[in-house]
């Protein structure tokens, strides 16, 4: 007999407007981190889509470098787990380890290593934390099993719009890995997505602007 369950009883705020994630995203599998599972990750550092937005997590990797004040904030800010980027580009070496141990210490659920990286490196940051590091793969011929041995525990893929493929083809050769992948904020990208392979999405949210036009539509009409 198959199980059932019923539907859950939903309590919205009068004055909050959440930004909700898009139903395809629950159709991915999630990752299960140290008892909670992960299936959607808000892709910003926006404090205020943070704090008003239906993800299981924050995906906070931004394109400077990185900060502990800034780490420290968005922790600090969130009521749901926060995944760090603590370099692996242009930030390197012990920095990336310096920082990765911070995330960690403000309460990170994973830290998020770019492209890159070196595998020396990696190793550095996997041993110094008790977290999920997570790197970034770019490219279908990235060396996975080097990437693996040196101690990434999720797969970050963000291939832009080669990402179903990439995806893919690492299912194919890694039936087991968790693979987290860009699924921007389009619907039928966040399906291709999940139907390659991805555990789980990260969605990239409205502008600030995008959001206040909708919004300022609303008020004219009223």
């Amino acid at each position: 007999m198959k199980e059932t369950r019923p539907n859950a009883p939903q309590i919205d705020s009068s004055l909050r407007h959440i930004l909700r994630m898009p139903a395809e995203c629950y159709a991915a599998s999630g990752i299960v981190i140290n008892g909670r599972r992960i299936k959607t990750l808000v892709f910003t550092t926006d404090l205020a889509i943070i704090r008003n937005c239906d993800a299981d997590a924050v995906f906070a990797v931004y394109p400077f470098t990185p900060q502990q004040a800034i780490s420290d904030a968005i922790i600090r800010a969130s009521y749901i787990p926060v995944f760090c980027g603590v370099g692996g580009g242009t930030t390197r070496g012990l920095r990336t380890v310096s920082l990765a141990k911070d995330a960690e210490s403000q309460g990170a659920m994973g830290v998020v290593l770019n492209a890159p990286v070196t595998n020396l490196n990696l190793a550095a940051v996997a041993a110094a934390v008790d977290i999920p590091v997570i790197i970034t793969v770019i490219h279908e011929d990235t060396d996975l099993a080097a990437r693996l041995r040196s101690g990434a525990a999720i797969l970050n893929v963000a291939g832009a719009e080669r990402t179903p493929q990439i995806v893919r083809k690492i299912r194919e050769a890694y039936p087991e890995v968790p693979i987290i992948a860009s699924g921007g904020n389009l619907p039928d990208n966040i399906r291709a997505t999940i139907d390659a392979g991805a555990n789980a999405v990260t969605f990239t949210p409205p502008s600030t602007k995008e959001l206040f036009s909708a919004m300022m539509e609303r008020y004219r009409d009223e």
